[in-house]
């Protein structure tokens, strides 16, 4: 299925310097913030107490932060969860927070708020050790995706395209990490999950784009190595308008009308969706070029047959 079909292949390797150097600015960009910055780390990694309560009206989110503000909770997160009427409130540890009465100076807390009475209807707390065994654990899910992404692609097809791949994948993750740290987003397991779900995205974008290089080397002999890479990206441009088109639509969807549980899983989405498309097309193919890439890789030489003496 195709949209359009663009006759002429755009030169996209004659721009792959430019393209790569504003990479590399905005890939040191994203490491100095992270170095700097660093991540503002949910209660799941930190460490603190969940508290659910259910009204039985939808209440207005803003007084209650400024409730749990003036009651020594300044730092406190309030958002829907489930329902306008269900509220989640995360409370990050503290060496002055009793954690024994933590549940009950917040129910107190919300019930001097004008309005209905809340019901209580969880409390769960995570320790600090917990929090480290998440990060932990999150951290070598991310390296054996890494790892695995890597073996798929050096056996598929070879090792230049595994560390084009590779490299472009991680320009993404980086920059995702480094919107986090440089506007203090919250970095909790949904945006982790959303970050592991950008690599396996990008990764199958580089993969389309690969398949089309080694299907043009073997059909078009009269090509150079940047305009078999030029053929395609071009032939290929409609597939990808079609497939990230849409599952862009969905996540705006749940970044606009998602609320504040789904807000930043789905940023994390929308900056790799957009970061995957220009690494695939425009980091991954450049290096497989300045790396080498060539015909005689795919295509076997004919051998003579010698003939029989009699």
């Amino acid at each position: 299925m195709e949209f359009f079909r663009i006759k002429k292949d755009i030169p996209f390797m004659r721009h792959a310097l430019t393209f790569n150097i504003i990479s590399l600015i905005t890939f040191l960009l994203a490491v100095f913030f992270l170095a700097t910055s660093g991540l503002h780390l949910s209660v799941e990694f930190t460490g603190g107490t969940l508290v659910e309560v259910s009204y039985p009206e939808a209440p207005e989110l803003e007084p209650i932060r400024e409730a749990l503000g003036d009651a020594g909770y300044p730092d406190a997160q309030v958002q829907n969860f489930g329902s306008a009427r269900d509220v989640l409130i995360r409370l990050p540890n503290r060496d002055d927070l009793d954690t024994a009465r933590v549940s009950e100076q917040t129910m107190a807390t919300l019930q001097s708020v004008a309005g209905p009475a809340p019901e209580l209807r969880r409390v769960e707390f995570v320790g600090p050790q917990v929090g480290k065994e998440l990060a932990s654990d999150g951290a070598m899910a991310l390296l054996l995706v890494i790892f695995g992404i890597v073996v798929y692609l050096a056996i598929r097809f070879e090792w230049r395209f595994a560390v084009s791949a590779i490299i472009a994948n991680l320009h993404d993750v980086i920059i995702i990490l480094g919107f986090f740290a440089f506007f203090q987003w919250e970095f909790s397991l949904p945006v982790l999950a959303a970050v592991l779900a950008v690599l396996g995205y990008s990764v199958n974008e580089s993969v389309v784009v690969f398949d089309r290089v080694r299907e043009t080397f073997k059909k078009r002999r009269n090509l150079s190595t940047p305009e078999v890479l030029d053929h395609a990206i071009t032939s290929t441009i409609s597939r990808t308008v079609i497939t990230h088109g849409s599952t862009q639509m969905m996540v705006l969807s749940m970044l606009l009308f998602g609320g504040a549980t789904l807000h930043y899983f789905a940023m994390a989405l929308t900056i790799g969706i957009l970061f995957g498309i220009y690494s695939s097309v425009l980091v991954a193919s450049p290096l497989v070029m300045w790396l080498g890439v060539s015909r005689e890789q795919f295509v076997k030489p004919k051998r003579e047959k010698e003939e029989a003496v009699v």
